[in-house]
């Protein structure tokens, strides 16, 4: 059967507290590609669409491709960058119609000015180009939020099961399935959404949470179920349709979508408070650096509240600026954002000792920025670390020492690199020369994503509560836009 398929991606992760805006520009610095050439650098989100084009490939069909635009996250995107990059997509399916189903690679927590469901009003407008008989089916980050409009104009949608995000291919298969199931079975998906009104950040690598992805994958596995995930949500977005909900798919069944959906979201209700990472305050955290000796593992201490990959500026000093005010050596941090230094640690040379103001350049939730002396160790071009089967660009990179650059016990060493990305893994130390095994701790600035990672190093992990504009205070962050009462906010939002 000769069919054809389109495919496109648009994306951001919005945090409505940073301080940086999401243009234009930050999408072309970040991933625009046109016409499906991602080229040797394929970043998590072009994934999916190597993977459905492959896949359609191989049982004979044309693949239209589309516009793949995705930004690393950071504040609320503007409306021009929104409609432009929305109408070029929307062009593209145009001209390649007609189709037989349409494929979107999507984030899910894109908030754009005047836009605040931006995924939401693009599948809607998607729907009313193709009609109501073709298949709509998209991939999302269970970052995203599931919201009604999404939910109205999509035959099928699936997020990711796993944080950190390893699975982007393997959901994108399972969704490929549910097209080709559509375009030559017969199968009608039906989808039902139980709200679990809780906000937070939910690691996978950890019990409950751990043995429930397992389940899902289970029920997956039973007659009629198509498809499951749980959608975290992402606490950091001013959205009207905030917080976590489980997503079941099934094939024609909307009695057992509602029931699956209904048992597991009251499951995760019930086993909230454990469900949630647990947090130490920094001079906990840094008491426990303090203490170590003589591991051959270093501990790993993430600044959670840093990573850029929930919107932050990758710059904040908190955690440097307490290590040296206590005096703590043995540590090592990665990657703070600092472009400008980088170019001055590049005309300095590698071994030069030099001063600078390092950090703290985008506002209060960066801290401020620290006048030091400081050893460039190394430098690197164009550097890279792996994350999930993608290449993830670091820029240009300095390895710096504060400190005596021969005394490896007590010196503390900093990446700084150019382009702004969280830790994903030891690559973002050691491409710069810095042998991550050395230090007694290792400093990441991510939340979760360096899991994967680091963990196959670590004596221990610890989820630092750090200050910044990812506050993990997740009862204190106000949400203007949000009248649907949330845990932690309220004790039972139910009642």
């Amino acid at each position: 059967m000769s069919l054809k398929i389109f495919t496109a991606c648009l994306g951001t992760e919005t945090n409505s507290f940073s301080p940086i805006p999401t243009g234009l520009e930050l999408f072309e610095r970040t991933m625009l590609v046109r016409g499906g050439d991602f080229g040797d650098r394929v970043s998590l989100f072009g994934l999916p669409l190597i993977t459905w084009r492959e896949r359609a490939k191989s049982c004979g069909w044309t693949v239209a491709e589309g516009l793949a635009a995705f930004a690393t996250p950071a504040g609320d995107t503007t409306r021009a960058a929104y409609e432009a990059l929305r109408d070029e997509i929307l062009a593209d399916l145009a001209s390649a119609m007609p189709v037989d189903a349409v494929m979107l690679n999507l984030h899910g927590a894109m908030v754009a000015d005047g836009y605040p469901d931006a995924e939401g009003d693009l599948l809607i407008r998607v729907r009313e180009l193709i009609g109501a008989d073709i298949p709509l089916l998209a991939e999302l980050d269970l970052h995203g939020h599931m919201t009604q409009a999404k939910l109205d104009a999509s035959d099928a949608l699936i997020y990711y099961k796993e944080y950190p995000h390893v699975d982007a291919v393997e959901r994108a298969a399972e969704l490929f399935d549910i097209a080709e199931g559509m375009l030559t079975n017969g199968l009608r998906p039906r989808m039902s959404m139980y709200d679990c009104r809780m906000l937070g950040i939910f690691p996978t690598t950890r019990e409950p949470l751990q043995g429930f992805v397992s389940r899902m994958k289970a029920l997956e596995q039973q007659p009629g179920i198509l498809s499951v995930s749980l959608v975290h949500g992402f606490p950091w977005s001013n959205t009207p349709e905030i917080g976590m909900r489980v997503l079941v798919v099934t094939d024609n069944d909307q009695q057992l979508a509602d029931n699956t959906a209904g048992e597991l979201g009251r499951w995760i209700w019930n086993h909230r408070a454990d469900l949630v990472a647990p947090f130490v305050d920094l001079d906990h955290a840094l008491d426990r650096v303090a203490d170590a000796t003589g591991s051959s593992r270093p501990l790993i201490l993430a600044d959670t509240a840093d990573n850029t990959g929930i919107g932050a500026a990758g710059d904040s000093t908190f955690v440097l600026a307490r290590l040296i005010e206590r005096n703590i050596g043995g540590v090592a941090i990665s990657p703070l954002w600092d472009p400008v230094f980088v170019d001055v640690a590049f005309d300095a040379g590698k071994g030069a000792r030099v001063n600078v103001r390092l950090g703290g350049k985008l506002g209060p939730a960066s801290g401020n920025p620290l006048d030091l002396e400081v050893t460039v160790m190394d430098l690197v071009r164009d550097a890279e670390q792996p994350f999930g089967g993608a290449k993830a660009p670091l820029g240009d990179v300095a390895w710096l020492r504060v400190g005596d650059p021969e005394d490896n016990e007590n010196a503390i060493d900093i990446i700084v690199n150019s382009k702004r990305v969280q830790a994903f893994d030891p690559a973002c130390f050691s491409v710069a020369g810095l042998d991550p095994l050395k230090p007694r701790a290792l400093v990441v600035k991510s939340t979760q994503h360096f899991y994967a990672g680091f963990e196959p190093i670590a004596e221990d992990i610890i989820y630092m509560a750090t200050p910044g504009c990812g506050s993990m205070d997740f009862a204190a962050i106000e949400h203007p836009m949000v009248s649907a009462k949330l845990w932690p906010k309220e004790d039972d939002p139910f009642k």
